[in-house]
């Protein structure tokens, strides 16, 4: 046995998938974030989306902005990469390419997709506007961001598991294996996910609801960016005159999978340094991260069970294998298919093999639960049976008609 002085506070702040204190400013599923991330929020990535066109032509992306304007001083990008199998950067023969746009004023863009196409203009109308060569549409304003997380129910649930890890008269302690996973029984298990259903007690709500940050909105022939092979793998950027500021791939991984059991300064650090990096720089956090899988295991009361944990490895290394997957954050879209019904589908085909997710886009629409698709692999390895009492936004967005998200809700005269 081991003890656990500050696990749960930190997971409470971390694990939430990223949340200000309550009260706070509403942010989405990338933070809480780092202290140069925060100092502007125009170069704070809240959220990615990419998925496919019900007519397979388009590869539709939404990065939301936590600030409610867009800074002339950043380029926000969207890296795309091609290849034709899954993997790691450096591990497939793909091709990438960029869509980076600048603002230069207040409804002006400048967005340019490699050195295919460009497109400049007021990019505030909701028809959007076009490049020069049709190969994409963008659209910049603000929209209600379509994320939602019952903030309060999952804190209430960190501090189900921290009482029972706090030491304390006539108390044992909970026992922790060797890959890091505490050994919670039944009652203590069954009070978490229970816990994670509500809010105070009651019926969850959503912290986010009506939370409408700057979004930058675009729809890619996909034909300009498959050359490489149909699988996509989508990562988000913002860049500033000294270098990468934020960047977010898959939610949740970066800003709550790293420095669990450090210093709010060494936690800092990490995640400066992640936000820096590109997936390439993956493995330099892959053992960092699969110390957070070992607690996210813990909750049904069955280590071991987690998504990729591998049975076989030593210990030490069970949840290595989900570690090197989560490192490399990026949104993976099978770009040969426009049906789009599974967040990681990508993932569960080349791995898992569920042959029938090939046939599937995977990626992040809209209208995933993403949260608690993420948190059940976490905790049980399916897509389901861990939630947090929510099934969609309040503002239900479109996955099909552009600019795709809601225009924010104008308050009553």
């Amino acid at each position: 046995m081991r003890p656990f002085p500050r696990l749960i506070p930190l997971l409470a702040a971390l694990l939430t998938l990223g949340l200000p204190p309550l009260g706070g400013p509403a942010i989405a599923s990338d933070h809480l974030d780092t202290p140069t991330v925060i100092a502007d929020p125009r170069a704070d990535i809240g959220d990615l989306y990419a998925w496919m066109s019900p007519d397979g032509r388009r590869l539709n992306l939404v990065m939301t902005i936590v600030g409610h304007s867009l800074s002339d001083r950043l380029d926000y990008t969207f890296h795309i990469d091609s290849a034709r199998r899954f993997g790691t950067p450096g591990s497939t023969s793909g091709r990438s390419v960029d869509l980076t746009c600048r603002f230069p004023g207040p409804r002006q863009a400048d967005c340019r997709l490699g050195d295919i196409d460009r497109v400049q203009g007021d990019a505030g109308t909701t028809d959007g506007l076009w490049g020069e060569h049709h190969s994409f549409r963008l659209y910049a304003g603000l929209r209600d961001d379509p994320f939602f997380n019952n903030v309060r129910g999952t804190r209430q649930a960190y501090q189900v598991a921290e009482a029972a890890l706090a030491p304390g008269p006539g108390k044992t302690g909970v026992a922790v294996d060797k890959a890091g996973c505490p050994a919670f029984g039944s009652a203590t298990s069954a009070k978490i996910l229970d816990t994670w259903r509500h809010t105070d007690g009651g019926p969850a709500k959503n912290l986010l609801a009506g939370w409408t940050p700057m979004a930058i909105v675009a729809s890619v022939e996909v034909d300009a960016v498959n050359q490489g092979g149909p699988l996509l793998a989508v990562w988000a950027a913002t860049v500033g005159p000294k270098g990468q500021v934020d960047r977010a791939g898959r939610p949740l991984t970066g800003n709550a999978l790293l420095g669990q059991l450090r210093s709010d300064e060494e936690a800092d650090r990490w995640k400066e340094a992640y936000n820096a990096a590109t997936p390439a720089d993956g493995p330099r956090f892959e053992a960092e991260i699969a110390q957070g899988l070992a607690y996210y295991d813990s909750f049904d009361g069955q280590c071991g069970n987690q998504w990729l944990a591998d049975a076989k490895a030593p210990l030490a290394r069970r949840y290595h294998r989900l570690a090197a997957v989560l490192a490399d954050d990026r949104l993976w879209v099978n770009s040969a298919t426009g049906i789009c019904t599974q967040m990681f589908a990508v993932e569960l085909a080349a791995l898992s093999d569920e042959r029938a997710l090939r046939s599937d886009c995977g990626g992040r629409t809209l209208t995933y639960d993403a949260s608690n698709i993420y948190r059940s692999f976490l905790v049980n390895g399916t897509a389901a049976g861990v939630a947090d009492g929510l099934t969609r936004d309040e503002y239900p967005p479109s996955n099909t008609i552009f600019p795709f998200l809601v225009a924010p809700e104008v308050p009553p005269s």
